[in-house]
């Protein structure tokens, strides 16, 4: 049984490899790369979130308000202070 299944991935392997090679050797004649044409090479690129919270005693802790909240901005909340009071103006 595990003979069947390596011959049959060793298979679509060759496979997946051959056919690799025809679309690149067809996009080499057209001028350009197959990375070119796939768009796999240019990664998206997301510019990074102005801070819109600064810690109350220490300005060089920021956060964005985006993703999982700071330990010093949960910790802030638990003793009383809100968002707004950290807010940057």
């Amino acid at each position: 049984m595990m003979d069947i299944a390596k011959s049959i991935s060793t298979y679509e392997h060759r496979q997946k490899a051959e056919a690799r090679a025809k679309v690149e050797a067809f996009a080499k004649e057209l001028g350009y790369s197959l990375a070119e044409l796939v768009g796999r090479d240019a990664k998206p690129t997301r510019a990074p979130a102005a801070p819109k919270y600064r810690h109350p005693e220490n300005p060089a802790l920021t956060w964005s308000g985006r993703g999982r909240k700071p330990q010093w901005f949960v910790a802030a909340l638990e003793v009383g202070k809100t968002a707004e009071d950290m807010a940057i103006s």
